[in-house]
């Protein structure tokens, strides 16, 4: 006795009142494709020639949000209409953050590129040039060596008071420290710079003072207090468990701290060291007041003036000569390799936090 099934006939997923998984996203981009359209005619129409990529990005999302919500309403029904509409703020939320990043890296890219890619910008200063042509160089070697010696004296006093306060500190010394770091996280950058102009004027009883140690001095006033406050939360999520299962081995508190708690933590403390970097690689101000600025290399943080990229494209645009777009030009390479600089350092950070951060089993 044989039995036969018969298949149940396939249906829509439209007419089964329920829209297909992908409707979401070609709203989006159909509502993003309407929008560009709409400015690209009222545009032609107005005699305009550029092309409004941000305004197109912002009025799209919110016609997506309209959109999906009609859409929904009208084939699945009002609840999962409203559970649509709220997806749909949420993304619009967003793509709404993104986009001054968005316009600010586009900017920065149309209008750096040009003097970006000239030969003589990554292998020759300023010396000796008026208008166009010279380089960033210096600019950048400056940078480079003063967020480096910066970082060199910022991260293990961060780093130790970070574990002072989390493994140790207890009492009024830690509340105090706790305070003092709190405070050093509004500071303003220019008193920061101003500090540290004020101490080595007195130190070497100099009113004219200028070299690269100072900048990294004020730059290192700046970075402690985030590498206290970031690596101190990393250091707060390393599980308790971990520390009693090394105590009960007979494993000393400081061998713990070494072998076990700050691999685990590693990742995040990277992270936050990478944060704090950013924070302060693109100062102007302190560096501007200790460092100087100068048109020639100098490889020597303990004498002269010393030029960075913050400095460089301040004054690039500050200082504009007889060929002002060349300035210009300069200036806004000058951003675009301080932000291409901050990108390498992150993806640096997410590879050495990868490589070195436990290995954890399935």
């Amino acid at each position: 006795m044989s039995t036969t099934t018969v298949a149940a006939p396939l249906t829509n997923s439209l007419t089964a009142g329920k829209l297909p998984r992908y409707s979401a996203v070609v709203v989006l981009l159909a509502s993003w494709l309407v929008t560009a359209a709409v400015f690209l005619i009222v545009q032609l129409s107005g005699g305009g020639t550029s092309f409004n990529v941000a305004g197109t990005l912002f009025f799209g999302t919110v016609l997506y949000c309209i959109a999906i919500y009609l859409l929904s309403y009208f084939v699945e029904g009002v609840r999962k209409a409203k559970d649509r509409l709220v997806t749909a703020l949420v993304t619009a939320a967003f793509v709404i953050a993104l986009l001054p990043l968005i316009s600010l890296v586009a900017t920065t890219v149309i209008n750096g590129l040009p003097a970006f890619l000239t030969p003589t910008f990554f292998t020759s200063s300023q010396r000796n040039v008026v208008g166009a042509g010279g380089g960033a160089l210096h600019a950048v070697i400056g940078t480079l060596f003063i967020t480096g010696l910066a970082t060199v004296i910022s991260v293990p006093i961060g780093l130790l008071s970070a574990i002072y306060l989390t493994e140790y500190g207890r009492g009024r010394l830690a509340r105090a420290i706790t305070f003092f770091v709190d405070v050093m996280t509004g500071i303003p950058s220019i008193v920061a710079g101003l500090f540290a102009f004020a101490l080595f004027s007195l130190l070497f009883n100099d009113p004219g003072i200028r070299f690269g140690f100072g900048g990294a001095i004020s730059l290192s006033v700046l970075m402690i207090p985030v590498v206290v406050r970031s690596s101190e939360e990393m250091l707060k999520l390393v599980p308790n468990e971990l520390r009693e299962a090394a105590y009960a081995l007979g494993v000393p508190k400081w061998l713990t701290i070494l072998k076990v708690v700050l691999p685990t933590s590693l990742a995040g403390i990277v992270t936050g060291i990478m944060i704090s970097i950013s924070r302060v690689i693109g100062e102007t101000a302190p560096l501007l007041i200790i460092s100087g600025f100068t048109a020639s290399m100098n490889y020597n943080l303990f004498s002269e003036r010393m030029m960075t990229l913050p400095v460089f494209v301040y004054t690039q645009y500050a200082n504009q000569g007889t060929d002002t777009q060349a300035y210009l030009d300069r200036a806004w390479a000058g951003a675009l390799t301080l932000i291409l600089i901050v990108m390498l350092l992150n993806a640096l950070a997410r590879l050495i936090a990868k490589l070195f951060s436990p290995k954890l089993g399935r």
